[in-house]
């Protein structure tokens, strides 16, 4: 392992987020609320820290795989540790293991919070916790190749890392390129956003934090009554709709943009993500119609909590706990299927899925046919029997960590339903689960070793499982 390498990167990681804290410190000075001081106090350090590991030499340039699942956990693990520092030194909450939930939360986009009244918080603090969300939306290592030159061996090994999916396509050669590309349409969607949401009347301050939410799939909001306090129809709809779009893959926007639109709107994955997503709307709408009174409401509760929930954003307007118990299975159904791969959205994805439904149905035909080749594929292309073998270990992988997490955090002594739906929604990076961790709860409950569990499940998560157990492997650490 390149140790100099990882150093010196840890401390370039630390440096840009030092930078990333700026606008943060901005709005707490602007708003003087009193919170500026704890960003002064973790920035300041974090600069000398920053600038003393990216003076130690480099034996060697280049990176290997491994070295490369090791940086992006290391790096994800360290800005989450420096980022909660803000938040704790602020007073706004209790314990430091808290406020390590709340950033780690942010920074993997997954939402939950231990905040009953986050209204309660400085507006700078505010502001960075949403922010985050925005950051580790494409994620923090793609923004570091945007803005830090490395040569494209290096860069593919640390994206293969970061990036959701069964692969991680190239859209241009270079990597650096991509990055600026990625971000470019990141920023574009979330510029349009902001300003639908003031033309419709949303609070500057509530604009930005909501559409950072919105566009990383993060869900968090700026006071305890959530999207359900703005009690607007008009946003309601832009949000679900966003939400919708930066769940899908980035990738067809880039085909847009080229021109290619045969090929960005035959992509199987979005057929399946969108029919996904109208099916759960209709049959939701169908389910709750009785109990709401009207199928107006119903439609419009259905469509808002089914864009939230399968994208992994985790806002709510209402308590679906209330809601009959198919409406609630299929929201947990869909907390587990996740957005598509190369999107803002976490959970299993969509094209993983997709190539285990098909797998399936080879294993069948192969039984019944034992001489027939049967190919699995996907937009019409066959998948690699690499691709295949790492979608099934990841598959299994995943169902495994659920059980052991579970079981582990049972040792707390909540119920059932509240640690599998709080290991569930943590793993898939989507926020709100059901009875204790419900949409209308938080993640206070839980004892401060539990939320420490539960902010390594969630990195783990975020990082598709790999990277973040490498860095407990022996074998990772030799020469």
């Amino acid at each position: 392992m390149n140790k100099r390498k990882i150093i010196s990167f840890m401390g370039k990681i630390i440096l840009i987020e030092v930078f990333l804290m700026i606008p943060s410190l901005i709005v707490a000075l602007s708003y003087g609320d009193g919170d500026a001081m704890a960003f002064i106090e973790t920035m300041v350090p974090a600069l000398i820290l920053g600038v003393l590991l990216c003076r130690v030499r480099q034996s060697e340039q280049r990176i290997s795989s491994r070295d490369g699942y090791f940086i992006v956990a290391a790096a994800w693990i360290v800005i989450s540790l420096i980022g909660a520092l803000p938040l704790y030194l602020s007073g706004g909450f209790e314990s430091y293991f808290g406020a390590l939930f709340e950033i780690v939360s942010g920074f993997t986009t997954t939402g939950a919070s231990v905040l009953a009244k986050p209204e309660l918080l400085g507006h700078g603090v505010l502001f960075w916790r949403s922010f985050t969300h925005w950051i580790g939306g494409m994620g923090v290592l793609v923004f570091v190749l945007m803005v830090m030159p490395m040569n494209n061996d290096n860069s593919m090994h640390l994206v293969r890392a970061e990036v959701p999916g069964p692969t991680a396509g190239k859209l241009v050669p270079r990597m650096r390129t991509t990055s600026m590309i990625l971000y470019g349409i990141y920023a574009a969607m979330t510029l349009i956003l902001i300003l639908l949401l003031l033309a419709f009347g949303m609070q500057p301050f509530d604009t930005f934090c909501i559409a950072f939410g919105t566009a990383g799939t993060g869900g968090f909001a700026v006071s305890s009554a959530g999207i359900a306090g703005y009690n607007s129809l008009a946003i309601e709809i832009i949000l679900g709709i966003f939400m919708l779009l930066f769940g899908i893959n980035f990738n067809v926007y880039h085909l847009l943009l080229l021109r290619k639109f045969r090929e960005a709107f035959s992509m199987e994955e979005i057929k399946v993500y969108l029919g996904i997503a109208a099916f759960a709307v209709v049959s939701i709408t169908v389910n709750i119609a009785g109990m709401v009174g009207n199928v107006g409401t119903a439609l419009r509760q259905a469509f808002f909590q089914v864009s939230s929930i399968l994208t992994t954003t985790g806002f709510s307007t209402v308590d679906y706990e209330a809601w009959p118990e198919y409406a609630k299975h299929l929201i947990v159904f869909l907390s587990l299927v996740g957005a598509c791969a190369g999107s803002t959205g976490g959970g299993f994805k969509v094209s993983r899925a997709i190539i285990l439904v098909k797998s399936f149905f080879q294993e069948i035909h192969q039984i019944i046919n034992p001489k027939e080749v049967i190919t699995v594929r996907l937009d019409g292309k066959a998948v690699g029997g690499r691709t295949l073998e790492s979608t099934r270990i990841y598959a299994a992988t995943y169902m495994v960590l659920i059980c052991i997490f579970t079981l582990i955090l049972s040792l707390d002594g909540l119920d059932f339903t509240t640690n599998v739906t709080a290991v569930i929604t943590c793993f898939n990076n989507i926020g709100p689960g059901l009875n204790l961790v419900g949409p209308m709860s938080n993640f206070s409950v839980y004892s401060d070793w539990a939320k420490v569990l539960l902010s390594f499940v969630m990195l783990t998560g975020r990082l598709e499982i790999f990277p973040m157990f490498l860095l407990f492997a022996r074998s990772a650490h030799d020469r």
